[in-house]
């Protein structure tokens, strides 16, 4: 199992975020975490990949309250919660932010290069980066556009290209589809598989359960916090209840 997740709860002061969840993702799966607005997807990312704990020694004694943190993460047989985020990026898991957030001022090329801030081998920079161009062409020829001056589906695209100049082990993608117009978010998540199919491992957290059941091993659906069941696509299309009362559809 590369990940695996154990009973995970995470309050801000009194408020519950996530409540007991348990997730595993073994190598070579795309495996998606699905629920609506508010359901805490974002947390649970932010929590694997340290970020979480990163904002509680922040935070600590300020007005925000106090943020409790209770569960286990093991990533590649190594537990890791306790680990600082720049330490889990370098094990190699590695999170593409909700909402692009590229360095808006910086080119296109600039931002890939920031991904690449850990890797000391120029050449595997240079192999990694052609990669990220054969998967994203647009990215080459927009090398020295500000990444500000981006469309929607370009800024994306770069997220998703700077989280792959890392070479992660585990590529944790965040709600790739907001904002985004159909046909962009199609490519958008054509993309993403085409990234699977060169034996990345994806846990994709969305909203989007169709576009998302398309492609995913594995399901996890997330309520309130809390993981209300799990299954294949086609498991979880065919009962009823989950259709309707968690899937909207």
């Amino acid at each position: 199992m590369l990940l695996e997740v154990k009973n995970l709860s995470i309050s801000y002061d009194t408020a519950t975020i996530l409540n007991d969840v348990s997730i595993s993702v073994d190598s070579g799966e795309l495996v998606s975490l699905v629920g609506p607005n508010g359901a805490g997807k974002s947390t649970f990312i932010r929590t694997i990949t340290g970020l979480v704990r990163w904002e509680r020694e922040t935070l600590k004694g300020t007005r925000y309250g106090d943020i409790t943190i209770e569960g286990s993460v093991e990533f590649n047989g190594e537990r890791i919660d306790n680990l600082p985020a720049h330490d889990i990026v370098k094990k190699g898991l590695i999170h593409c932010p909700e909402r692009r957030r590229p360095f808006t001022e910086m080119s296109v090329f600039d931002n890939l290069m920031a991904g690449a801030y850990l890797v000391k081998d120029k050449k595997q920079v240079q192999d990694t980066l052609d990669e990220v161009y054969n998967i994203f062409p647009v990215l080459k020829e927009r090398g020295t556009q500000v990444s500000g001056t981006l469309s929607g589906g370009e800024q994306q695209m770069l997220a998703i290209g700077r989280s792959l100049m890392v070479k992660p082990l585990l590529l944790c993608i965040d709600e790739p589809s907001t904002g985004l117009a159909p046909q962009v978010k199609q490519l958008v998540f054509d993309k993403i598989q085409e990234i699977q199919a060169t034996g990345m491992t994806i846990l994709l957290v969305e909203q989007d359960v169709n576009m998302t059941f398309a492609m995913a091993d594995r399901n996890y659906i997330l309520s309130h916090g809390k993981i209300i069941t799990q299954g294949t696509s086609e498991e979880l299309m065919k009962d009823e209840t989950v259709r309707q009362s968690y899937l909207g559809l």
